[in-house]
């Protein structure tokens, strides 16, 4: 499926943050391209301005990245500030692993490693909480890539919990923002490629090796697929003007 792009002024569009020159929005842009949705793709990172305000999109997505939100780099600190926009606006907003830390901290949270510095490399289990039960159907694990967590703000609703080293998997604050510690986007070819280029990590304590990902994969991969698609219905729905997408 190709991705569409911003500038058909007849369909509603999605800001898409990404954080390397090759990044992917992956599923997540699938299914928003699925629903109508054209992307409008900026990388601050590489000195794209975002929006003062998100009038003009129907919503915002910030995703993963290897870099810390507590890395003091200029474009950290204003993507950090920025979204104080969507949650003033109450527009619909999606942060996926680095994106939902960005979000913690800028509703007064924290971001850290594990005390004994283990890292979620590959499957690991979740269980929603009350509030997520009712919500949707949760797979029993998902695909993890990060060494840092974040606490729970005040104001915000634990959707989802992790057995193991990070118990903060999934938040909600106010009526349409979310963050997610694991990545639903994932696409093989993005799995590939992650676990090819950042091979290294796979040695940290904590991480599970190549081979786990792919069997976990294709163990997991079809209950995450069933969440991202209930979960995308929740959040965003579809476009007023949507068009059917083929491909």
């Amino acid at each position: 499926m190709m991705f569409s792009q911003a500038n058909d002024p007849s369909r509603s569009r999605v800001l898409v943050v990404l954080h390397q020159e090759h990044s992917s929005p992956g599923r997540v842009g699938q299914e928003l391209v699925r629903r109508g949705f054209a992307l409008d793709i900026r990388k601050p990172r590489f000195g794209d301005r975002l929006p003062d305000t998100l009038r003009h999109h129907a919503g915002a997505v910030i995703f993963g990245g290897p870099m810390s939100a507590n890395d003091t780099d200029a474009f950290v600190k204003k993507e950090i500030d920025w979204i104080k926009i969507p949650l003033r606006e109450q527009k619909p907003f999606f942060g996926i692993c680095l994106g939902a830390q960005m979000m913690v901290k800028q509703l007064g949270g924290t971001v850290a490693g594990h005390h004994e510095g283990l890292v979620e490399i590959g499957y690991y289990p979740i269980h929603a909480t009350r509030s997520g039960q009712g919500m949707m159907d949760w797979p029993d694990k998902v695909y993890q890539w990060h060494r840092e967590g974040f606490s729970l703000p005040n104001g915000c609703e634990l959707l989802a919990e992790g057995g193991g080293a990070y118990p903060n998997q999934a938040i909600r604050y106010g009526p349409s923002a979310y963050g997610i510690q694991f990545h639903p986007e994932l696409t093989h070819q993005m799995m590939v490629r992650w676990t090819t280029k950042a091979a290294e990590r796979m040695t940290l304590p904590g991480a599970q090796q190549r081979r786990d990902h792919f069997a976990g994969r294709f163990i997991h991969d079809r209950f995450v697929r069933r969440w991202l698609d209930e979960f995308m219905d929740l959040w965003i729905g579809t476009a007023p003007n949507r068009k059917t997408i083929t491909g």
